[in-house]
């Protein structure tokens, strides 16, 4: 483990690799983000259920999971290097004050949370190469700054590789669940960590956002954890075929 990510379980060839850039809300001891701490366990700190989840899958034989190891707000690691979100200074209206870097402060943050991230991830995709890249992500149910619903349960989020969501999400809406197709925003915008280290390289990987609610307790946790590594499991099988 390291403070810009972890590793759990161990990482297998032609097994599946679960990768959550926001799984925890940690922020370093000498880093002040200058906001209530309350804000920490909201959606603009962390990806609410997918360190769980992720926790839960490495469980399994075949699985392991690779997450970020500090909160969004730090650094987020889903973003590219150059971009102004990558250490945001406001998230969905909440001003991020500590965030407020100069030229020299910014690349610090970057080369301690950023670099290390991306160098871990490639080595461990290049050391076992999976059959499949589960992004994992979730999604609150209602954001601060905007009226619109967000009805899915699932979303599946994809740029120009499609071939893992093509295949999950008929198995999702066999589950009875209303599955977001490219909602509740596009992976054409928003895909930094799978279009460098999945779509850059032909690797398949299969992008899923939860809704919070759905896995806001270890109940919802378990049962996603139990329905994405069967889903998974078919998607890779049949990608093989």
């Amino acid at each position: 483990m390291s403070e810009a990510y972890r590793i759990i379980g161990t990482a297998r060839f032609g097994g599946i690799l679960v990768v959550s850039d926001h799984a925890s809300n940690r922020v370093p001891d000498d880093i002040d983000l200058g906001i209530d701490p309350s804000l920490l366990d909201q959606h603009i700190a962390v990806d609410i259920g997918v360190g769980a989840i992720g926790e839960r899958m490495a469980a399994r034989p075949g699985i392991a999971a690779f997450q970020a190891n500090a909160s969004r707000l730090v650094c987020d690691v889903n973003r590219e290097p150059h971009a102004p979100a990558v250490i945001p200074i406001a998230s969905d209206g909440h001003a991020i004050p500590g965030n407020a870097l100069d030229h020299v402060g910014h690349q610090a943050r970057l080369e301690r949370f950023h670099a290390p991230y991306h160098a871990a991830l490639a080595d461990l995709l290049d050391s076992a190469p999976p059959a499949l890249i589960l992004s994992l992500h979730s999604f609150t149910p209602h954001l601060a700054t905007s009226d619109r619903p967000r009805p899915w349960q699932v979303g599946v989020l994809y740029n120009q590789d499609d071939r893992a969501a093509r295949i999950a999400i008929p198995l999702l809406e066999a589950e009875g669940l209303i599955v977001g197709d490219q909602q509740p925003y596009s992976g054409k915008v928003l895909n930094y960590t799978m279009n460098r280290h999945a779509e850059a390289d032909g690797r398949p990987y299969l992008g899923i956002e939860i809704r919070q609610d759905q896995i806001g307790d270890a109940a919802g946790q378990a049962k996603w954890a139990e329905r994405l590594a069967a889903i998974c499991n078919e998607v890779a099988l049949k990608l093989g075929e």
